[in-house]
């Protein structure tokens, strides 16, 4: 199958401009129920792994024995925004760890916040590995190689008992056979993911219904996502995609993005998992895809869509900042028989 069309770009009313990509709608068990072009598209899953990539920290019992707070764990499943809360956040990680920022060897790169990165120009100051959207994720994983014993200073490498851990339960939630999964290096520098659409949509059917992993993991995915609900600022930032679905419709769902125009959401009361790609990569249609895609699913209305301003219809503005143009969803969804076809 093909890629599907997802959003069209227009400026001035004229088309400009076309998002292609995929979606898959699968049940608990993995099963396709919906589809938009081919839920086999491959894409890595990037930040959308966060929430898996963090369950160690606490199946481990390391987050107990840190006395991690939910807070806490809601910024080691997020991409943030290099804000105060953000920070302080990793820093608590961190100390309880016996830790301090140096030991962190995700990068450095400005705030995504775009008043703390211009705050950082205005004092001449460079950006930290602090500042990094993966610290949090960063800093769990160093908080459990610490309370379990292990290196801390190659915890990034593939064959680091931690990442080697995560690998396994990656592609179990993936519904992949252990050591299928292709690997590369993320922005941050430790391993990620290659998987399909149907994947990622499996990975957040898990994580709707973490009962699916079993015993302590399956809790310890229960946990995470209840902190990533009770604390949606701490998963990106005010006025962010995630941040504000999670708290729009998190009595509803959980979600999470990850670079190149991936994002997966779990459903709660369904148990269903979207996994949601953009083929070129691109972020700017992404919410519109999403939220039309949870309305055709029935989980969002119309009335919460437009309550989401310019993540469900984004503006394109020129250099002035005047409106010339909007990206609207075109992407519509199959329904599959029982069969699967």
């Amino acid at each position: 199958m093909a890629s599907a069309p997802l959003a069209l770009v227009d400026r001035g009313g004229f088309p400009e401009s076309l998002h292609r990509g995929a979606v898959a709608v699968v049940d608990p068990e993995g099963r396709l129920l919906y589809r938009a072009g081919d839920p086999d598209l491959p894409c890595f899953l990037r930040s959308a792994a966060k929430p898996l990539q963090a369950i160690p920290l606490v199946e481990s019992g390391a987050a107990d024995r840190l006395a991690l707070t939910d807070a806490e764990l809601a910024v080691v499943c997020a991409s943030h925004a290099g804000r105060p809360e953000h920070l302080e956040a990793v820093r608590s990680i961190l100390r309880k760890a016996d830790l301090d920022e140096s030991a962190l060897r995700c990068g450095a790169h400005p705030p995504l916040d775009p008043r703390e990165a211009a705050s950082l120009v205005r004092q001449g100051r460079e950006p930290l590995p602090l500042h990094n959207n993966c610290s949090g994720k960063h800093a769990g994983m160093l908080a459990t190689c610490r309370v379990r014993g292990w290196p801390v200073d190659s915890y990034l490498e593939p064959d680091h008992p931690l990442q080697r851990e995560i690998a396994g339960l990656v592609a179990d939630a993936c519904g992949a056979p252990p050591g299928a999964m292709g690997r590369a290096v993320d922005g941050c520098g430790v391993p990620t993911f290659h998987a399909t659409v149907r994947q990622l949509a499996r990975a957040y059917a898990v994580l709707a219904r973490p009962s699916a992993l079993g015993g302590a993991r399956g809790e310890a995915a229960c946990r995470l996502v209840d902190a990533m609900r009770a604390h949606p600022e701490l998963v990106a930032g005010a006025g962010r995609l995630v941040t504000e679905l999670l708290r729009k419709c998190g009595d509803r769902l959980v979600c999470k993005s990850g670079a190149e125009g991936v994002l997966g959401i779990g459903l709660l009361r369904e148990g269903w998992g979207v996994g949601i790609k953009v083929e070129d990569g691109g972020p700017r249609a992404l919410g519109a895809v999403a939220l039309a895609v949870l309305g055709q699913l029935g989980v969002v209305t119309p009335e919460e869509a437009e309550e989401l301003g310019e993540h469900a219809r984004p503006v394109v503005r020129n250099h002035s900042g005047a409106a010339v143009g909007a990206i609207r969803a075109v992407v519509g969804l199959e329904e599959l028989d029982e069969a699967g076809a």
